[in-house]
Parts: C-alpha cells; sequence; structure tokens
C-alpha cells in the first residue's frame, strides 16, 4: 500500500495531465507536471516521477482511456515523452517499435476519450 502523499500526488498529477489532454496544446512538460504537484517533492528525471507516471497511465490503459502519460514530454529537444513511456507501454503489451507512430496514436486516442468523458 502506498502512502497517503503518494495517492495525492496521484492525484494531483492525474488532474493535471487530463487538464492538459482537454486542452489547446495537450502537452505539459516533467520541469511542469513537477510543479504542479504540490503534495510531494518530486524531480523531473526521478525514479519517483517515473513510477507515479507508471501508476497512472497503467490504471488509464485499462480504463480504456489509453496512457495519460502520453502528454508529459521533454521540454527541449524532441517534445516527446521520455523512455520509460516506451518501456511502459511494452510491458502493457503495446507494439511501441515504432516510437513516432505510436506515440502519436497514444496522444490522439488520449485527446479524444477526455475531450469526451468531462468527468
Amino acid at each position: 500500500m502506498r502512502p497517503q502523499w503518494w495517492e495525492d500526488a496521484k492525484r494531483e498529477a492525474r488532474d493535471a495531465m487530463i487538464a492538459v489532454a482537454r486542452g489547446a496544446k495537450g502537452t505539459i512538460s516533467y520541469t511542469d507536471l513537477c510543479r504542479k504537484i504540490t503534495s510531494a517533492r518530486l524531480e523531473p528525471d526521478s525514479e519517483a516521477l517515473r513510477d507515479l507516471l507508471g501508476d497512472i497511465s497503467t490504471a488509464e490503459d485499462a480504463a480504456g482511456r489509453g496512457m495519460l502519460s502520453v502528454v508529459v514530454v521533454h521540454q527541449s529537444g524532441d517534445g516527446r515523452p521520455g523512455r520509460g513511456f516506451f518501456v511502459l507501454a511494452k510491458k502493457l503489451g503495446r507494439d511501441a517499435r515504432d516510437q513516432d507512430a505510436f506515440w502519436a496514436a497514444e496522444f490522439e486516442k488520449v485527446r479524444r476519450a477526455w475531450k469526451r468523458d468531462q468527468t
């Protein structure tokens, strides 16, 4: 069982990612997401953040809404999710060999799910 601060951080991160998925741009940087999480201090490149995003995306994928962490991207450079996103996709049984195609398809799936589901 995870501590309460973990559950609070997970809720804050999930809420922030849902708001981003519904927004015009559709993405948020790891750094900006960490700033939205006030119940715990997480670093953009930390294992704790990777685990938190993994928990959220695993649950969202199981609910049929796709891997919500698809909206969390590098601030500079390629503007895509980090390596952990694609590792998790493989663990979830997804075919992410073509990372560009997988990312684009998953991004659209998540955006459609959250534009449609306003809860």
